[in-house]
């Protein structure tokens, strides 16, 4: 069990940051991670409401209130109060592999002094400390002597210091130092420092007359006053700005909308004040103009507007997950995560949660980014999910799909696509180049140049052939297409990779405390022995290459020599193949499921095998077989099935389900990019 304690030194340090990436860190270590406020100020802790929506935390907890905490110091001490909390904070960890505690900011002069309060804390509860300093607007010489300072005064108070780092720094800000401890400089990002809409709404006290819930969770980066005349103000309108203008305006709300319609700029919203609304005409040309921007209205006057939003900040909350993303791509941009995670000496658990696994995926994807085509541009999912692995620095991307409609859809979700590169195969230059290229590999098929420049407009085609010339490393497809549409393309160019017959799949299935791979669950119907053990194989490959020990189970209606029939028989002999072709493997087969992974039944069925009992790649015998277990599990078990992640191809392609969720889609797109750094070595 490991503790952290996070510590700021000041106001305005902007900590939620480092609280949030500390808790990714952790939940890639531990099994069971918890979050602990000793106390906490009035009000609800959004901070507490992120990390519990976001990580499915073992246990999170608030020792006492600010208010509680006054009481107990002025009328018991201050030796009570730390002994509450101490008591509470032991209670707590108890239930937890690693356990955060998220230092507190008190607004009352009767506690003791803030800084040795939690000094004080980290002591009793064993945690060491990370320092966060706020540098907003500081010079590097100031920022340096801050982290000096915070560094030397928790050490003096007895602290254990595994870190300080410096939130909010100016861009650019070249910090000089010498610590005996890692330090490390954050800079301002606007994004994370800026307001929703959702926010400037509810500080105004505004109602939302135009656009949808999406709309409210938009940046607000700027703000434009609209008294001007229309050029002037179409010259201050940029993107992200929030237009405040009185109600009748009805000429700066149009160019607004037609603004953000036409490309030009992207407004974040309008709020029209005076409590004004725009007639009905006006209302149907802007929602049919730009349905997804946020129009309010206000009562109040737009000077009263302009004041109450003057110092508005904006703040990671459970409803925004786009800007914790953000937040988590700009702290790992700029922290050591592997050398903080040495640091706070976490040993990796013997059991893989779903999301360690999942964020395995991402730090693995991340440590040497692909570029990835997505062919379904236009695809909402798809869209949303391209937000999030650009805002985490996870893989570059292509989109594919009509420009304008893609753009149209990219504003209309108020997602920042800004580093995407959005292709329409139809008009592409590349086209005919690919055609020809197409038409050459299949020219002995009956392939003719005019027919090959129709089916390169075919997306998941014309993204084949993107990988195909080394344009992307990988593709990823399937949220709106068959299987059929997705993979036909890669059988015809891609092909399969040397000594392989055929492309099978696996689903990484994540049960409760590990992660088992199942293979021949898609695609293949009826796999003779020959492919079946093809299919082992390779699965055992990719099981590797993800971190998954692979001890092979061959399934079967029988276990050992207890049964016969074909469909035993084919098992048997695959199992065999495999010993011959890969001698290093464990394998074990024909073995029935519950032998396979129940260490008791593997005692009476199998004993002294190496293999049942702890299998970890499980290969079924045909596709209504694995099809349909991996589905059960899914559903009954409440397992997360990852997948079919296609294996045998030359370069990585994979299927989505056309139900998959965002997470699916990002989580696909990562082991597509793990491929491909595999396939450049």
């Amino acid at each position: 069990m490991r503790s952290v304690y996070v510590a700021g030194l000041g106001r305005g340090d902007g900590r939620q940051i480092v609280e949030l990436g500390l808790t990714e860190l952790l939940t890639r270590h531990a099994g069971r991670v918890g979050v602990f406020r000793p106390i906490t100020g009035a009000g609800d802790d959004r901070t507490l409401e992120l990390l519990n929506a976001r990580y499915r935390l073992a246990a999170s907890a608030i020792g006492v209130t600010a208010e509680d905490a006054a009481e107990i110091y002025a009328r018991q001490g201050a030796e009570e109060l730390v002994a509450q909390l101490v008591a509470r904070f032991h209670t707590l960890e108890r239930e937890c592999d690693a356990l955060l505690v998220l230092g507190s900011s008190f607004d009352t002069d009767e506690l003791p002094r803030e800084l040795a309060f939690n000094a004080r804390l980290a002591a009793e509860f064993g945690a060491p400390v990370i320092v966060v300093v706020g540098a907003y607007g500081e010079q590097a010489a100031e920022i340096a002597m801050e982290m000096r300072t915070g560094h030397q005064v928790f050490s003096d108070l007895g602290s254990t210091v595994l870190a300080v780092i410096a939130n909010r720094a100016p861009q650019g800000t070249a910090v000089e130092l010498d610590l005996p401890v890692p330090w490390y400089v954050i800079p301002e990002n606007p994004v994370l420092s800026a307001p929703t809409v959702g926010q400037v709404m509810r500080s105004v006290n505004g109602k939302q007359i135009q656009g949808d819930e999406e709309g409210l969770r938009r940046d607000v980066l700027g703000f434009v006053f609209g008294g001007a005349t229309l050029p002037v103000f179409l010259e201050h309108l940029t993107d992200g700005a929030l237009v405040i203008t009185p109600g009748d305006r009805a000429d700066l709300l149009l160019v607004s909308v037609a603004a953000e319609a036409a490309g030009t700029a992207r407004p974040s919203g309008v709020v029209l004040t005076l409590g004004e609304e725009p007639t009905e005409a006006v209302r149907a040309l802007t929602a049919r103009l730009a349905p997804g921007m946020p129009v309010l209205s206000a009562a109040s006057d737009s000077f009263t507007v302009a004041t109450t939003l003057g110092g508005l900040e904006g703040r990671l909350t459970a409803d925004n997950p786009r800007k914790a993303e953000t937040a988590l791509g700009h702290f790992e941009a700029h922290v050591d995560t592997a050398g903080l995670t040495d640091r706070i000496e976490l040993a990796r658990s013997d059991r893989v949660t779903p999301m360690m696994f999942e964020h395995t995926l991402l730090e693995r994807a991340r440590s040497s980014p692909r570029h990835i085509v997505l062919p379904e541009g236009e695809e909402d999912r798809i869209l949303r999910a391209a937000d999030i692995l650009l805002r985490r620095g996870i893989v570059d991307l292509t989109v594919l799909g009509r420009e304008e409609v893609v753009r149209r859809r990219i504003a209309d979700l108020g997602l920042d696509l800004s580093g995407v590169t959005v292709v329409d195969p139809l008009t592409s230059p590349l086209r005919e180049t690919f055609a020809r290229k197409y038409f050459a590999l299949r020219e002995h098929k009956g392939m003719t140049i005019e027919r090959a420049r129709d089916v390169v407009t075919d997306a998941n085609f014309f993204g084949t052939m993107m990988l195909h010339c080394g344009t992307v490393h990988g593709m990823v497809s399937g949220a709106a297409h068959t299987t059929a549409a997705t993979i036909l393309p890669a059988f015809q160019v891609i092909k399969t990779v040397p000594g392989t017959s055929i492309v099978s799949s696996v689903f990484f299935m994540c049960l409760a405390d590990r992660v088992l791979v199942y293979g021949g669950c898609a695609i293949n119907p009826d796999p003779d022995a020959e492919q079946l053990a093809d299919i082992a194989v390779s699965s055992a490959r990719t099981a590797e290459r993800f971190g998954i020990e692979p001890r092979v189970a061959m399934l079967s209606y029988s276990t050992g020599h207890s049964g016969s029939g074909a469909d035993v028989d084919k098992v048997r002999d695959a199992t065999a193949l495999v010993m011959d072709r890969a001698p290093d493997l464990l394998v074990e087969g024909p073995i029935q499921y519950d032998a396979a992974v129940d260490a008791r039944v593997a005692a009476a069925k199998l004993p002294g095998s190496k293999v049942a009992g702890r299998a970890t790649v499980l290969i079924f015998p045909d596709l209504n077989t694995g099809n349909n277990t991996y589905k059960a599990v899914q559903r009954s078990a409440g397992a997360v099935a990852i997948g079919p992640v296609l294996q045998g191809l030359r370069k990585p392609v994979n299927d989505l389900s056309r139900g998959a969720l965002v997470t699916d889609i990002v989580s696909t797109v990562a082991i597509t990019a793990i491929q491909a750094q595999e396939v450049a070595r």
